[in-house]
This record gives C-alpha cells, structure tokens and sequence, in this order.
C-alpha cells in the first residue's frame, strides 16, 4: 500500500479504485461499485413497484368482478323467505286448495323466476346437489339417512340451496347424506321380508 496526497486515504496498489480510509477503516467504493449498488437499488425498488402495481390491479379486478357479493350473498335470505312462505301457505287449513292460494303460488313463482333470473345474469349459479357426492367445498352435510341403494356419501336430500358467485363459494349447499344401514337393522328387516314370504 502507498501512501499519497491525502494523509486519511491509503491507496490500495493492488486495485488502486478501492482506496481504504484511515478514520473509518473501509474501503472506499469505486465509481463502477457504487454504479452497481445504484442500479441494484433501482431493480430492487423497480421489483417492489412492480409488484405493488400487480397487487393493485388484482384488488381492482376483485372489487370489479366480486363487488356485490355481500350484497348477493344477503339476498339469498329473501330466495329463502320465498320458499318458506310458499310452505306456510300451503300448510294454512283455511286456503288449502282454494283460487286464492293458486293465484298467490303463480305470483311467488314469477318473484322467484325473475331473481333467480337476475342472479344468473351476475353468475350467480344453484349449486347442484342431489345423487351428486358430497363435497365439503360446496355441501355441508346436516344429517345422515340410511339408505342400502345409494353409495355412502351421496346427497339424497337438499335442506338449503347453495349458491356459487363466479368461482366463489356465496354459501354452502345444506343437504342430507345417505349412510349404510345397520348390520342388525338389516337381519330385522330379512326376517320381516320372510314373515310376509311365509303368508303369501
């Protein structure tokens, strides 16, 4: 090492771009060192942007194309208050197969029409269910039913339409499953299918 000119630099013969300062004991970055300590600030701060920008633009196709689904999400309860209307009515003694409860059925079946009408324009699709396997993604098993003819697993009752927006889950579809009867059940039942045999 040589010493030169400024008393606080010692200049490295070996490599005379990277000088050593005596008061601080580094290496005095060359102009090509700190060029690329710039340029790998740039790409790095570029990088961050880049994906900053890719961020913003997802949240906005997202806000785009899943804005109302709150909103969609909420007006599944008024499907819901259709169907259950329907159901008290027909149980109701006093309009039991009368005009009046014809023509009330014709109007709620239009409603209905035209919201589940509304919903496909905004891809909001039923969820299909029955004879389907269960899948916990978009069914929710509420109860089991026995049942020898159907695999287990497989979707014999719908409690609640589920309902799809686009590729996202609105809600799940309520359904009953079929389960294997019973090994015991099964015997009571093939000495009751020869009982009756026996009498015929």
């Amino acid at each position: 090492m040589d010493k030169r000119k400024d008393d606080n630099i010692i200049i490295n013969e070996k490599d005379p771009n990277k000088n050593i300062d005596k008061e601080t004991n580094k290496e005095e970055l060359s102009t090509e060192d700190k060029i690329k300590e710039i340029e790998d600030k740039l790409t790095r701060a570029y990088a961050e942007m880049e994906n900053q920008r890719r961020r913003y633009e997802k949240e906005k196709d997202d806000a785009f194309e899943y804005g109302g689904f709150a909103f969609a999400k909420e007006t599944l309860n008024l499907l819901d208050n259709l169907d259950r209307s329907k159901i008290s009515l027909e149980n109701d003694e006093k309009l039991k197969n009368s005009n009046s409860l014809e023509k009330i059925f014709e109007h709620l079946d239009i409603i209905k029409k035209d919201m589940i009408s509304i919903f496909k324009k905004n891809n909001i699709e039923k969820i299909e269910t029955i004879n389907r396997k269960l899948d916990p993604n978009f069914h929710q098993a509420m109860m089991e039913v026995e049942d020898d003819t159907k695999d287990p697993g497989t979707i014999v009752q719908e409690i609640q339409t589920g309902y799809m927006m686009k590729d996202r889950l609105l809600r799940p579809a309520l359904v009953a499953v079929s389960k294997k009867l019973k090994k015991s059940e099964k015997k009571d039942e093939k000495i009751e299918n020869n009982e009756e045999n026996d009498k015929n």
